[in-house]
């Protein structure tokens, strides 16, 4: 019983090992401390990777021996703790199998995270702002890091925008299931009829890039504004302009940061998150171009979402392009959400899910 090889691919991981352990005894390694790091960054992450394939191997292993145990005469008794022991590694190879399918370019990396609202003022501004604190909590069971970097309060209640990052191992490879439209409906808290609204908001993913990538950005291209904060950030913040405003004009992306005290640590941030819009940008371009990216930007409206998230009249929520479903709306919104991703990343990588047969023997 072999754990899915053409999906873990562990020689070609134990190849990439050597090959990064190799570079680490060079001398001259540690000259570039930003290199370094991103070195072994990779480094620890293969290790952590075949480590787990390898105690995932050895589980199957004591599996088997026990179904053959289980198979013969007398071993009735052992039948339940085998189908327990079962259901439990078939969740674990699924969880594995996941983490195999991130080995996109930048599916290692930080996230970044843009949530603007549709139309439909304070109730879109609202179903915005829950959608951060949706991502904000799955990040937190998942112990990854969060900074929000701009926050654009609503006119009565929710955000106009916000943007934050997600810090931590894969958070991009994750985080990138959940670019695209999502739909609200439910008994609107801001209508004194208590009617039923829609209503719809647009979530962006973009990877953390590193300095070293290629990215020339001229700065004749750049109108930078600055302008007072309106986020938290104690009587400092508000009473100066810190906060920054960038805008690349060939491309007309628009990128803000407020959250720093200092205007200098504020252009960074924006400019890092510039390079991350950059980045993604050219990479669309260059797919398009190889006939691999057939979808259009769709509009934050009906027909274009992803996934709806329905409250009244009943409690349901779906993802429209792998057709999962759950009935339980506050553990979604409550950051509940890794069905979701790894269902995504599944169909997206076109490995069909498989189920394993448990083959029963009878009595003759």
């Amino acid at each position: 019983m072999k754990p899915c090889g053409g999906i873990f691919d562990a020689p070609a991981k134990e190849s990439r090992l050597e090959e990064l352990t190799r570079l680490t005894e060079t001398s001259g390694f540690w000259d570039n401390q930003d290199k370094a790091n991103v070195v072994l960054k990779e480094k620890a992450s293969l290790e952590r990777s075949l480590r787990d394939w390898k105690a995932l191997a050895r589980r199957l292993n004591d599996l088997e021996a026990m179904a053959d145990l289980a198979s013969e005469e007398g071993g009735e008794s052992m039948r339940a703790d085998l189908e327990r022991e079962i259901a439990v590694i078939l969740k674990d190879i699924a969880s594995a199998e996941v983490a195999a399918m991130l080995s996109g370019e930048q599916d290692a990396t930080n996230a970044i995270i843009s949530i603007h609202p549709g139309a439909g003022g304070t109730e879109a501004q609202d179903w915005a702002e829950m959608l951060m604190r949706m991502y904000l909590r799955w990040a937190e069971k998942r112990g990854y890091r969060t900074e929000i970097l701009d926050y654009q309060n609503g006119e009565e209640a929710g955000v106009k925008s916000v943007t934050f990052t997600i810090s931590g191992d894969y958070a991009y490879g994750r985080m990138k299931a959940e670019a695209g439209v999502h739909r609200l409906v439910r008994i609107s808290p801001f209508d004194a009829n208590k009617r039923r609204h829609t209503s719809f908001a647009s979530v962006y993913v973009y990877p953390e890039v590193e300095e070293d990538i290629d990215l020339d950005i001229d700065e004749k291209d750049l109108r930078i504004d600055t302008y007072r904060a309106s986020s938290a950030g104690g009587q400092h913040v508000n009473k100066t302009d810190s906060a920054v405003r960038i805008t690349h004009i060939p491309t007309n992306i628009v990128v803000q940061c407020q959250n720093e005290r200092s205007q200098l640590k504020n252009k960074n941030v924006a400019m890092k998150v510039l390079r991350s819009r950059l980045y993604e940008l050219r990479k669309k371009e260059h797919d398009e171009k190889l006939g691999k990216l057939v979808s259009e930007k769709k509009d934050i409206a009906w027909g274009s979402q992803i996934r709806s998230y329905v409250f009244q009249p009943y409690q349901m929520v779906k993802d429209h392009r792998t057709g999962v479903e759950v009935g339980h709306v506050t553990a979604v919104m409550d950051g509940d959400l890794d069905q979701f991703i790894e269902a995504y990343l599944i169909s997206s990588s076109g490995v069909k899910e498989q189920k394993p047969e448990v083959r029963r023997q009878t009595a003759d």
